[in-house]
Formats: structure tokens, sequence, C-alpha cells
């Protein structure tokens, strides 16, 4: 029982933005309970906000989040969220796309974050190899998740710019 209420404390203090607190709070639960998914990526959350932890502290938690709780749509697309923010983009289009699968009702807003995002961040993490050839290979992945996203193939998209 300390656990729900530590974990609830570990929320509450995440919620009102006191993320040393929570990763703090976050870390009692899961040496209580090193499978529990929630305080995993509770702790992922919170560890973006704290300077002293590291992209490979974060990333880990967010993987045995997913690891522990792998049907969970909202674990796979923050986690790919923040692959993207990391220039892990491989990483980030499977993990959008487990989310597409496990959540297919909102599945064209995980291949439309992952389409903008890609579109967005991708030439910034690959500037120095960034070439003509490579710029367009970037837009015409993000176009092509950004396409899924409205149900269009490239063909209808080809014919309604042609018009």
């Amino acid at each position: 029982m300390a656990e729900n209420k530590d974990l609830k404390d570990a929320q509450e203090a995440l919620a009102d933005g006191d993320f040393e607190k929570a990763v703090s709070k976050f870390n009692k639960v899961i040496k209580a309970d090193p499978k529990c998914a929630e305080a995993h990526f509770g702790k992922a959350e919170a560890a973006i906000g704290v300077p002293k932890m590291s992209v490979e502290d974060v990333q880990a938690s967010y993987k045995k989040a997913v690891e522990f709780d792998p049907k969970n749509p909202i674990y796979q697309s923050s986690y790919a969220a923040f692959l993207v923010e990391t220039g892990r983009f491989n990483e980030a289009e499977a993990a959008y796309n487990m989310a597409a699968e496990l959540d297919p009702d909102n599945a064209r807003y995980y291949y439309s974050e992952f389409g903008m995002e890609y579109a967005i961040k991708a030439p910034i993490v690959m500037e120095k190899f960034l070439d003509e050839k490579t710029k367009d290979m970037i837009m015409v992945k993000g176009l092509k998740y950004l396409l899924k996203a409205v149900g269009m193939t490239e063909e209808d998209a080809k014919r309604l710019l042609s018009q």
C-alpha cells in the first residue's frame, strides 16, 4: 500500500513541476517494485526536467516502461518523441509505428507527429551531412507519414496536386 502512496506522491511532484523530487519518489517506487512500468515512465518524464539526468538515464527509464507495459501507446509515443528529440530517428519511427498499431483509433496522430517532427528535426541533427539529396530524402519520409496520417496515398496526392 505504501507503493501506491509513493506513486501518487511522485505523480503529484511531477504535476507540480518539482522534477527532482518526482525522480526521487519514482526511484523509491521502483526500488520497491522494479517492474512498475508507471514508475519508470514517470521517472523518464520527470528526468527530462532534471539537468543532471543524462540522456541515457532518461532513455533507460522509457525503455523499462515500454518493456514492462509494451501495450501502452502513451509510453510508446512519449518514448518516440524523446527519441526524435535526441536524433534517434529509426528507433523513434519504430516506436511511433508501435503506438499506432496499439491504438489504431489514434494512429493518424502518431503518424503526423512523426512526420512533422522528423521533417523539422532531422535536418538540424544531420546538418553536417545535409546535401540536397539528403534533404529530399528527409522530406519524402516526413511527407509519406503525413500522407499516411490523412489516409492518402502518394498517387492521390500527386493527382490532387497536379490539378
